[in-house]
């Protein structure tokens, strides 16, 4: 079923959070497995509907679907549902489900979420100077991650041995229903682990697991930009099973003294003098890659903006280069000496009439404005 995000939904792409929202209750409502048992159409659309929900209702993720659709998600490491396995899919599913509808969610059924100590993927950042992040560069990336523990193989305790919680009966929730909805919560007695150890591990004080440290030698992509992520495969925690998440590398970019980068666009401001407006000259300016000239029209304004094209960053995605803005901003002497001020009278007197405008504009007014007190 090969369907966009908002066509899922019902809705249009400029429906606002709230919108996306109720809709996603009504969808998730209307396909529920509990409400059609035994459909797998109905259950293939509902894991559609929470996908849809997942991305549009997260900013960073709508922001890069709807500039470049499913492939941009896919190149920052977005998991579709379908390539995930039945018990990853139906615990995502209830994370959705429970921040929308409060309480906890199970499949129709009655299989739980399978319990891990830790999420597989794990997230580090790092910090990135202006002009690594534009032209990209290589970096090695220090960071952390869990294992189960040696002495105790995973389990918390020192002789291997658990306990089955009597209380859930080693599924770890406590399950309820109301109407057509089955909800969960964590159970209380064992704290969602399932069982119960007698004899703690000094190790890992029951933890089930060790941290250590690593790091590797990542590519930086030309053009990332603040806040990204960079996601290297199987660098993340491992569980019981031998199993291994995803690193991800969220980008912190540092400023620069002189460009300030919006997107794909880079702006500069350009400090001229008074007279070098008045002279219309032609002055050279930095850009990213070297230099350019920027021809000044005579009389050119305070914060004027003059736009080079592709002399922007290059798109993380499309490889297309943004453009560069440069901005004037007039500076006027704070002061003048006597030999400024008579040079600057005696050009003002060289125009003539063209150096008092207000004198024509302003002709006859005085005189319009005492007839009004007639």
């Amino acid at each position: 079923m090969d369907l966009e995000y908002y066509e899922i939904l019902e809705i249009t792409s400029d429906a606002d959070s709230g919108a996306i929202k109720k809709a996603y209750r009504k969808q998730a409502l209307k396909f529920h497995p509990d409400r059609n048992e035994g459909d797998k159409d109905a259950e293939e659309r509902f894991k559609l509907v929470n996908e849809a929900y997942q991305v549009l209702s997260d900013s960073e993720k709508k922001s890069t679907y709807d500039r470049y659709g499913k492939a941009g998600l896919d190149s920052q490491g977005f998991s579709h549902f379908s390539d995930m396995n039945y018990e990853d899919i139906m615990g995502d599913l209830g994370s959705i489900f429970e921040s929308v509808f409060g309480g906890g969610f199970n499949s129709g059924n009655g299989r739980a979420r399978r319990q891990r100590k830790y999420p597989l993927d794990s997230e580090v950042e790092i910090d990135l100077a202006f002009n690594e992040a534009i032209f990209g560069c290589n970096k090695e990336v220090k960071y952390t991650y869990k294992k189960p523990c040696d002495d105790c193989s995973g389990t918390g305790s020192s002789d291997g041995k658990k306990s089955t919680c009597s209380e859930c009966g080693g599924k770890g929730q406590v399950f309820y229903r109301q109407g057509f909805m089955t909800y969960s919560q964590t159970c209380p007695h064992c704290s969602g682990k399932g069982s119960t150890i007698e004899n703690p591990c000094s190790t890992c004080n029951t933890k089930g697991y060790s941290e250590k440290s690593d790091k590797v030698k990542i590519d930086i992509p030309e053009g990332i930009d603040n806040g990204n992520r960079i996601r290297v495969a199987r660098r993340g925690n491992i569980d019981e099973s031998g199993e291994q998440g995803d690193l991800y590398i969220q980008t912190n970019v540092g400023e620069d003294e002189h460009f300030q980068r919006h997107n794909d666009d880079i702006y500069i401001e350009v400090p001229l003098f008074f007279t070098q407006i008045a002279l219309g000259e032609e002055i050279i300016i930095p850009t990213l890659r070297g230099e350019t000239k920027l021809e000044l029209p005579m009389g050119a304004k305070d914060k004027q903006q003059f736009v080079f094209k592709h002399e922007g960053v290059k798109n993380v995605h499309t490889s297309e280069l943004g453009n560069m803005i440069a901005q004037i901003k007039i500076k006027y002497p704070k002061k003048l000496s006597t030999e400024q001020r008579e040079l600057l009278t005696k050009l003002q007197e060289s125009f003539g009439i063209e150096s008092s405008p207000h004198e024509s504009s302003f002709e006859g007014v005085v005189d319009k404005i005492k007839g009004w007190f007639k």
